[in-house]
């Protein structure tokens, strides 16, 4: 340990290392895990690498600096290269900061929720659970954007595409992925425009489409869900077990499962959006930490190559670049698998966008001109994150390879996303393995609670409330929930029927009442409600509140045999990121088509999403069977995750999804009048709670008046 260190100042040791002092002693645990055991790189394997002549565009056969090979000399007189990442961080010390983080993170939901109802006097109700009450400032919606977006496999697939491909690769990976984010600020306002009472996506499916086509999305929308948090226990999973000794991967399953379930359970979805403020800082500052490390060295670590970015250039211009990088240089953005990388991270990151509910779940927290800003504002900034980290860490792996002569990492390895965590523990030593576990929990803990509560909600809203246990069955459109009348004249037949004229809950006295009633018991359970208008609705909402708490237990301890099955069918992070745009890019255009095309009909959703994954998946198995072993189990995971087979795939799904949509539904339905398109609107507007209807949350921000 002193050897690692003995470059890192004290005070920046103990900045990380403060919440260990005492837990350096290993601990035993049960289990074992062998992935990252030490092996051999052959010769023919640093062949394709080394180099003692500078490479790329006007090199002209010079050679390599004095710094290259007085490191490379160095190495040799050491013991020669090493390989892998070694496991050094006490499993004791490691669960006391999953304890620390996990408390902290309780803490600020629990004072979330004492603050909302003691200070602003929120409802605590189920709708307020899910949209935080649908007010949330632009500076907040910015923050939870860049902790949603910063999964783990933001922080290791990038740094693994910049050792693969160079500086193309975290420009690609920033880039694609930035795309999405600032295009869907565009559907945050035509959502809070067309369809303010949305708590779902699926919803305005569901009023526009009907059963059948809703039932389709709700099936991609938990496909998309459950891609992501895929991502999410690989990438951590990975990292814990490559630099925490005596850990299994049952026990990092279940530890990250703990964390993302413990505060989403306190504080709903309004407490995500605090602890992700925090946990963005907290990013940040261990990103410039690492980049101060890598281009500066400001404590002159001796094990440290670099310093300056020119030590960078010198070190990575003497190491070979794979096939397809121009003059087999990483320093070039001519890079085919780069290229390809590009267009595949832009096609699965709009189906990862687009499909899921938990940015759905942020523009419905949001007021709606915030929502736009605060989705524009976090793309931007999120921008900075994998481009800095990606450039830092992975030119870093490949130039301290270029130091020691071989790769330190093998292929595996590098897919399973260990390039990061590698450069950490060698520049940094404890510092940096700290730091990277400090990392992947604060992406784990942001991510992994907005898709929990994803799910949650629509298992609640879509599932639960739509199909098992519906307050009114066969209730008509357009017609009240509560006294099951029509809500307008133009929703009757007869034109001299009884129009609805329910009271809205703040408005009902009975409702004050009940209020006031419950707000002075200090008991545990509550006094019934006694409105005679709203008291059953209210009581079946109440119940849903209660059901919302189960399914965050249930879908945080799901991902713990997720987690696992991943591991055991030996899927790696880079996989499961690249088939990411072929199960779900299908859906990404006729979502978009359901908030801002009323012409969209159901024949043409269902025929885009279902023809559209069909089409791609058929031609990601057809091309990755032509290479040798085909389909067979024992080469699936590798011929099916070949770069080609993946982007043909991701291509074929997002293009046929989208002209099947639109051709089915032009196909199906005539051109509309003006008339006819509001009343396609009005369908959505009509999605409400009379208990919190939207126009006395909005009517401001929308400029409305509300009628009695």
């Amino acid at each position: 340990m002193k050897s690692r260190l003995s470059g890192v100042r004290p005070w920046l040791a103990a900045a990380i290392l403060i919440v260990v002092i005492g837990l350096e002693s290993p601990v035993e645990a049960s289990g074992s895990f062998n992935d990252f055991d030490q092996t051999t790189i052959s010769p023919l394997e640093k062949a394709k690498y080394f180099s003692d002549k500078k490479i790329g565009v006007g090199a002209d056969e010079e050679q390599c600096s004095e710094r290259v090979y007085e490191f490379r000399k160095r190495v040799q007189e050491k013991g020669g290269p090493t390989l892998g990442v070694e496991p050094t961080v006490g499993l004791g010390a490691a669960l006391l900061i999953f304890l620390l983080v996990g408390t902290f993170a309780a803490g600020i939901a629990q004072a979330f929720q004492m603050v909302r109802k003691h200070v602003y006097h929120d409802a605590d109700n189920l709708d307020t659970a899910f949209d935080a009450g649908g007010k949330v400032s632009i500076g907040l919606t910015a923050t939870t954007i860049v902790s949603q977006w910063t999964w783990s496999a933001t922080l290791l697939q990038s740094s693994t595409v910049a050792s693969k491909y160079g500086i193309s690769g975290p420009y690609w990976y920033a880039g694609g992925a930035t795309i999405q984010i600032i295009l869907f600020a565009v559907l945050s306002i035509m959502l809070k425009t067309r369809a303010p009472g949305a708590k779902t996506f699926l919803q305005v499916i569901k009023a526009r489409f009907g059963k059948r086509t809703h039932i389709v999305f709700c099936v991609f929308a938990f496909f998309t869900n459950l891609i992501v948090m895929m991502s999410l226990t690989i990438a951590g999973t990975a990292v814990l077990n490559s630099l925490v000794k005596d850990l299994s991967p049952e026990l990092a399953a279940m530890l990250l499962a703990s964390v993302i379930g413990g505060y989403t359970l306190i504080g709903g979805l309004g407490a995500t959006f605090y602890v992700s403020y925090f946990n963005t800082a907290l990013i940040f500052i261990l990103i410039l930490m690492l980049v101060a490390e890598v281009f500066y060295n400001p404590f002159n670590n001796p094990d440290n190559p670099f310093g300056s970015s020119a030590n960078v250039f010198d070190f990575i211009s003497c190491w070979k670049a794979p096939e397809g990088n121009r003059e087999d240089s990483y320093l070039t953005f001519y890079s085919s698998g780069g290229l390809v990388f590009g267009i595949v991270n832009i096609v699965g990151n709009f189906g990862t966008v687009f499909c899921d509910q938990a940015y759905w779940q942020s523009s419905v927290a949001a007021k709606p001109l915030q929502g736009v800003w605060g989705f524009i504002t976090g793309g931007l900034t999120w921008f900075a994150i994998p481009f800095s980290l990606a450039t830092t860490m992975g030119l870093a792996y490949l130039g301290m390879s270029s130091a020691q002569g071989a790769p330190l990492l093998t292929d595996a390895d590098i897919s399973k996303g260990l390039a990061a965590p590698l450069v950490a523990q060698k520049l940094l030593g404890e510092t940096g393995e700290y730091a990277m576990l400090f990392l992947i929990l604060m992406a784990v803990m942001s991510t992994g609670s907005a898709e929990v509560i994803a799910v949650a909600s629509i298992i609640i809203y879509d599932v639960y409330q739509a199909y098992i246990e519906p307050f009114r069955k066969d209730l008509k459109s357009g017609h009240c929930i509560i006294c099951a009348m029509p809500t307008k004249a133009a929703y009757s037949n007869d034109p001299n029927a009884e129009i609805c004229s329910c009271p809205s809950a703040n408005r009902c006295q009975g409702c004050k009442e009940d209020n006031l009633r419950r707000a002075k018991h200090e008991g545990l359970v509550k006094p019934h409600y006694e409105c005679a208008i709203h008291k059953d609705y209210k009581s079946y909402q109440e119940h849903l509140l209660n059901y919302k708490n189960w399914c965050i237990v249930l879908c945080t301890f799901m991902s713990i045999p997720l987690c696992l099955f991943c591991w055991a069918v030996n899927l790696d992070l880079a996989w499961t990121y690249y088939f990411t745009g072929i199960l779900i890019a299908s859906s990404v255009v006729p979502i978009a088509l359901s908030i801002v095309w009323a012409r969209a009909t159901a024949a043409g959703m269902i025929a885009g999403v279902i023809g559209g994954c069909a089409c791609g998946m058929t031609v990601w198995l057809s091309y990755a069977a032509q290479f040798e072993g085909g389909l067979s189990p024992s080469v699936f995971v590798k011929n099916t995750g070949r770069e080609n087979p993946m982007l043909a795939g991701n291509i074929s799904a997002i293009a046929m999804g989208a002209t099947l949509a639109i051709l089915v539904s032009l196909c199906t339905r005539r051109a509309m009048s003006k008339e006819e398109v509001e009343a396609e609107w009005e369908k959505t507007r009509d999605i409400d709670n009379p208990l919190s209807p939207w126009v006395q949350v909005y009517k401001g921000a929308l400029n409305l008046e509300e009628s009695d």
